[in-house]
């Protein structure tokens, strides 16, 4: 952990992170063709056109130029389903088991590809185009003749069909979560499958669908989907596994024929010979290791260290430079969340207190260096962000739930407050101290106790050293009003087995978000999530009015209703005091060895800054006397 604590992230180019959704006939864009009996189109999108046409060359966010080769590489910033950011053990990275590789997104194609410059859109990829149902429930998608695998086997519908079954049936519990909707997956020829979804499905299943990696069905035959292992699997997309030491390091090598380089959706991406991860059970020791050089991209989550370290030699004689990147995605929501599955912070009343012994004012200006803004909602940083009071369309949402939510859902929405900067506001304590009082949290022998007598202990549970000194003033305020805080500080392993099992009282995260949020909030806010183990429910979140609001926002017709019922659902999620909310910036700090080229700046809606996808290594930069050193 760190000041931007990396939470739950999705491949850019694999993944649509919090979900996008199917479309109407009226939304297509150019390019699609109609019939009575359905719609076929080279792509898909949600509320509006797509942005290019059938026959476009490249993305305009990419360098279709750039040059091939180089090496690139990086600690990982992201994350997704099982994978770790300090270590791993298994190449099968899409199911619980293990912690998988960060990279292993680069090693598999899926039927579309992501467009970084638009909400949610997608284009094809191993499939040239799809046929869509009247009905909406049908996606026929139509596969690329030349798809093949890197051992020269061709990829087909049978292929297609047998990984959206598989991963429905064994794949990670996120992934099960967001396959509620789809039901099967049909071969109607070698280049046609048929991808069936429920009646009144979520918004965003079939493009979820169409992001998934496709596996070979001939190379599972003979092994296990669902076990771990460190045998390279056999890919079909632009990197395969090259070396690599269980725990240490990855390679992914560039696949030099790769079928699909030349389409327009990857021209001018995937250009580094080899893309390297390093890993580092402490940040600080991952630092050092950048300034020797041990790897040679870094984007720093760490205020005090941007701050105060980037002064060594490599950066005062030019070999490494230094870049601010805008970051105008949604920035999700990033907070220590409570385990309201723990009695004793089952009590709103009992966790605002809570909320009022952090001092965000002194912690961004004393351990932050001020680079900081408050986070209030999980949607921060973007236009679902609840203010005010509710608009008319807002109430006709939250009305039928008047009675079992709060009162204040109906008013001004719940922010955090706002301290003296001191790190010890006597006013909020004093707050704090009322609401425990009331919740029957007595105090005797200056010690806080649960109504059953017990002392009131809450424990914050970690993987990385970094963050404990954004933790000190806030558990010495805790202990002002009797709370017996500590840190626990635990391996990447036991950390991440301990939260899929939900054995913590309260952790960070971060909540990703997407422009278009779909069927991908049920990981974060749902009662079927709060029961799921590995979900990303922290909190235990199991509130009807929000499993409702849910729903109403996959659901929306138009962006303007998604909008509506994401700031409703705004509101419920902030009343019911789930979690402490940190902070956020809204550009990329990043550092590297100056052997790089990249697009002026990432493409509005990228997740991150597009390295190393949209990135080339300079051979003019490379052959430098400087960096040689």
């Amino acid at each position: 952990m760190n000041d931007f604590s990396r939470g739950p992230a999705l491949s850019r180019r694999h993944v649509l992170g919090l979900g996008v959704g199917a479309l109407s006939a009226a939304q297509f864009g150019s390019g699609f063709a109609t019939a009575a009996d359905g719609i076929e189109t080279h792509g898909l999108s949600v509320f509006g056109d797509l942005k290019y046409p059938a026959d476009f060359q490249h993305f305009d966010y990419v360098n279709p130029d750039a040059p091939k080769g180089g090496l690139f590489s990086s600690i990982p910033s992201t994350r997704a389903y099982n994978q770790s950011f300090q270590t791993f053990n298994s190449f099968n990275a899409f199911i619980l088991k293990g912690e998988g590789a960060k990279g292993m997104e680069l090693v598999f194609d899926s039927l579309m590809a992501r467009a970084s410059d638009e909400p949610d859109a997608m284009y094809g990829l191993a499939a040239k185009s799809v046929w869509i149902s009247p009905d909406k429930l049908t996606y026929r998608f139509t596969m690329r003749s030349e798809a093949r695998f890197h051992d020269g086997s061709k990829l087909t519908a049978h292929d297609v069909a047998f990984s959206l079954n598989t991963l429905k049936e064994k794949g990670h519990p996120l992934i099960l979560v967001q396959l509620r909707d789809f039901v099967k997956a049909e071969v109607l020829d070698d280049a046609t499958v048929a991808v069936i979804f429920a009646p009144n499905r979520a918004r965003d299943v079939p493009l979820y669908v169409a992001s998934l990696p496709i596996f070979s069905k001939a190379y599972y035959a003979t092994r296990p989907f669902d076990e771990t292992t460190l045998d390279a699997p056999l890919g079909s997309g632009p990197y395969k596994v090259g070396k690599f030491e269980a725990n240490r390091y990855v390679e992914y090598d560039r696949v030099r024929d790769w079928w699909a380089a030349d389409l327009a959706v990857n021209r001018g991406s995937y250009n580094f010979d080899t893309v390297r991860y390093e890993f580092y059970r402490d940040r600080d020791v991952a630092f050092e290791g950048f300034t020797g050089r041990s790897y040679l991209y870094r984007e720093e989550f760490t205020a005090r260290i941007w701050a105060t370290r980037y002064d060594f030699p490599a950066i005062k004689d030019g070999r490494v430079k230094r870049e601010t990147l805008p970051d105008e995605t949604p920035s999700g929501g990033q907070g220590w969340f409570f385990n309201t599955r723990r009695g004793k912070l089952g009590d709103p009343r009992v966790r605002e207190a809570v909320i009022n012994a952090f001092d965000f004012e002194w912690t961004n200006k004393t351990v932050m260096y001020g680079a900081y803004a408050r986070t209030v909602s999980p949607f921060q940083n973007s236009d679902m962000v609840a203010t005010g009071l509710p608009s008319p369309e807002e109430l006709k949402l939250l009305e039928p739930f008047r009675g079992q939510v709060p009162d204040e859902v109906f008013g001004q929405p719940f922010v955090p407050p706002v301290s003296d900067g001191s790190g010890q506001d006597r006013n909020l304590l004093r707050k704090a101290q009322q609401l425990l009082q009331d919740a029957k949290f007595p105090v005797k022998d200056g010690k806080r106790l649960l109504p059953s007598g017990e002392i009131f202990t809450i424990e914050f549970l970690l993987d990385e050293p970094s963050f404990q000194p954004h933790h000190a003033t806030f558990i010495k305020n805790l202990g002002q009003l009797g709370i017996d805080a500590n840190i626990r500080l635990i391996d990447a392993v036991q950390y991440r087995a301990r939260v899929e099992a939900f054995d913590f009282d309260v952790t960070t995260q971060r909540l990703t978000m997407s422009p278009t949020p779909g069927d991908s909030l049920r990981p974060y806010f749902t009662s079927q999530s709060a029961a799921t183990k590995g979900s990303y429910n922290l909190a235990g979140v199991a509130n009807p009015a929000i499993d409702a609001l849910v729903d109403k926002a996959i659901g929306a017709e138009t962006r303007s209703e998604l909008t509506n019922a994401c700031r409703a659902l705004d509101r419920v999620f902030r009343a019911g005091r789930y979690w402490v909310p940190q902070w956020y910036r809204t550009n990329h700090p990043i550092a590297y060895w100056d052997l790089f080229a990249h697009p002026p700046k990432p493409a509005r809606y990228a997740q991150g800054t597009g390295a190393p996808d949209n990135w080339w290594a300079d051979p003019a930069k490379a052959a430098k006397p400087e960096q040689a050193k």
